[in-house]
This record gives C-alpha cells, sequence and structure tokens, in this order.
C-alpha cells in the first residue's frame, strides 16, 4: 500500500512524493513547474554550498530564492565543516523553509572534496557536522545519502542510526555508491535495511522511471516516501502520473501538444526570472523534454545552435506547429 503521506515531525508531506535536489535543475522556475502539474509533496532546492552562503555569495544565494506557492520546500546544504555547516542551516531556517537538508550523496570530485558523498568516509567527524547542525535549527532536519564510498563500505545503516540518535529526522537512500556515481543499478536492498535498522521516516530513492516503480519500490522496501531526481527532469509529469496509477491503475502518457505547452511555458518563465543561464537552461531542456518527441532530435539540433531566447521559443514554436500540421 502506497503511503498517503509522509510525516517529518510536524510536517505532513502529502503526497509521499518528493522531487530530489539536482544541480542545474531544481531552480525556482523549474519547481514551479512540477508544483503547477501537481501531485508532488515536497519539492527540494538546488545543493548548495554552505561556504558560498555564510560568505553571502550573490550567485549561491540566488539558488535559495523561491515563491510562497512552493511550500512545502527544502532547503539543501552541503560542506564539511561543522560550524559553517550550522551557519548555512540557520539561514536556511531563517529563510523560512520547511526543512533543512544536508547532502551525503553528491559524487561529483569537486563537491567530494568539501562535502557530499566524501563525508561517508570519515563517520566521527560527520557525527560533529551532524551535532553542530541540529543545534543550530529547530525546524524539521534532514539527510540524503548514498550507501556507502564503495561497495567494501556500505555504511548507509551506521549514518542512519548515527542521525537518528542526534536527532536528525528523516533520510534519503540512493542506495548507490559514490564510486558507482549513476552506472548501474541502485541496490533496493540498502533502502530496505535503512528501514528496519531505523525508526525515522526512510525515503527511497534511484531508478524510479515510471509509477509502477514507485509503488514497488514501496513494497519491496517498506519505506516511507520515494524521491525522484532524473526521471523527473525529463518527465515532469511523473508525480501525477504516479497519483493516477494508485487511484486507479493506469495514467496518460503527456502529448506531443502538452510537450509544446510547458516547454513554451518553462522557457517564457526562464526569459521572465533573467536568470544569467537562461540560454543555456533553454538547451538542456530541450534536450530533457523531447525525448521521446517525433524528430525530436531536430529540433535539440536546432535549439542547440540558436543564439538567443528569442530564437529558441520561435525555433520550438515553429517545430511543434509543422508536427501537428503534418
Amino acid at each position: 500500500m502506497f503511503p498517503a503521506e509522509l510525516q517529518i515531525r510536524d510536517r505532513v508531506i502529502r503526497p509521499a512524493t518528493i522531487l530530489a535536489p539536482m544541480a542545474g535543475v531544481t531552480d525556482t522556475v523549474f519547481r514551479r513547474v512540477i508544483r503547477s502539474l501537481g501531485a508532488c509533496g515536497l519539492i527540494m532546492t538546488e545543493f548548495t554550498s554552505a561556504e558560498g552562503m555564510t560568505r553571502h555569495s550573490a550567485r549561491t544565494l540566488r539558488y535559495l530564492y523561491f515563491d510562497e506557492d512552493e511550500h512545502p520546500i527544502a532547503g539543501q546544504i552541503f560542506g564539511s565543516d561543522p560550524q559553517v555547516m550550522a551557519s548555512a542551516a540557520a539561514l536556511i531556517e531563517d529563510l523560512g523553509f520547511d526543512t533543512a537538508d544536508i547532502n551525503l550523496g553528491c559524487p561529483v570530485k569537486k563537491v567530494v572534496k568539501c562535502g557530499g558523498s566524501g563525508l561517508l568516509r570519515d563517520l566521527p567527524h560527520l557525527e560533529k557536522l551532524f551535532r553542530a547542525v541540529r543545534a543550530a535549527v529547530r525546524i524539521p532536519l534532514t539527510i540524503k545519502i548514498r550507501s556507502g564510498w564503495d561497495e567494501n563500505n556500505i555504511v548507509a545503516m551506521d549514518v542512519a542510526r548515527m542521525a537518528q540518535d542526534i536527532g536528525i529526522e528523516a533520510i534519503a537512500v540512493h542506495p548507490r555508491t559514490r564510486m558507482q556515481g549513476y552506472a548501474g543499478s541502485a541496490d533496493w536492498s540498502v533502502i530496505r535495511a535503512v528501514k528496519q535498522a531505523v525508526k525515522i521516516p526512510v525515503i527511497g530513492n534511484g531508478d524510479i522511471r515510471a509509477p509502477q516503480d514507485a509503488v514497488r519500490m514501496i513494497e519491496e522496501t517498506g519505506c516511507d516516501a520515494v524521491m525522484i531526481g532524473r526521471t523527473a527532469s525529463s518527465n515532469p509529469w511523473i508525480f501525477r502520473q504516479i497519483a493516477d496509477y494508485i487511484a486507479m491503475g493506469t495514467y496518460t502518457e503527456p502529448t506531443e501538444s502538452d510537450r509544446h505547452q510547458l516547454l513554451m511555458e518553462y522557457f517564457q518563465s526562464l526569459v521572465a526570472s533573467e536568470m544569467p543561464d537562461a540560454i543555456g537552461k533553454m538547451k538542456q531542456f530541450a534536450t530533457y523534454f523531447t525525448h521521446g518527441v517525433r524528430n525530436g532530435g531536430e529540433l535539440r539540433q536546432q535549439v542547440h545552435h540558436a543564439h538567443s531566447a528569442a530564437e529558441i521559443l520561435g525555433r520550438v514554436d515553429a517545430f511543434f506547429s509543422r508536427a501537428v500540421n503534418s
């Protein structure tokens, strides 16, 4: 039975589905796309550098902008210095986020050097960091982890028990190791083992590509909610599809018209937001959103070679108009 809601202390997340934090993806514009489509219980920011936050870097703080209609929303931070992380978490609380989250999952080298999954190699230091951050905030505190550094160092259960003892209130588990990156398969048995090891809510993440996968993850692991990342970037309808599948046993795929409308609305919102990297994001999402579209490769080429936002909008409109009339 898929849980109707996830409760993290006094925060009720309904439905029990979460948009994973993704660098370069889950900015305020994309999060509002997810909110507009419905059926996602909690959204999360891009993971944000604690060092940049405490230095009041304008670029870093831009990652933490959100609109009121994005609630409930979690702010995710990464770093390795306990006091810097504590200060960053306090800022997350001051900014009005519903929960604060610590990133222990990012496998990228430049992040691993100063946090992310690199912290899974030093549990005594991680304990100090957890205690400092827990003491700094009153809002619910959660973590997102990988299963371990490599297959010989699976520490998810140890980290989960430590986190629970310190007062962290939920844990999301992506059951790949840091050395796997995004290769191979997610080992859902690790999620199940973490769920059996602790009493706090456990959120499963990894290899949910269709609504059936979300239901199967709950059944196989007993986790309390599911978190979806890469699939949501190419299929933002996945949360609505999960809700429909749970309620009716079936769901619909977005039509080309749906993709056209969403792409145009998203691009127009990017332009209106005056993001400095708007054109880059438009090219990125043209690639994500058009897989499965007839002749989508043609559109991806056209967008890739465009030089302005107006040119991209025109090419997207023209492509889908031809598709309708062909």
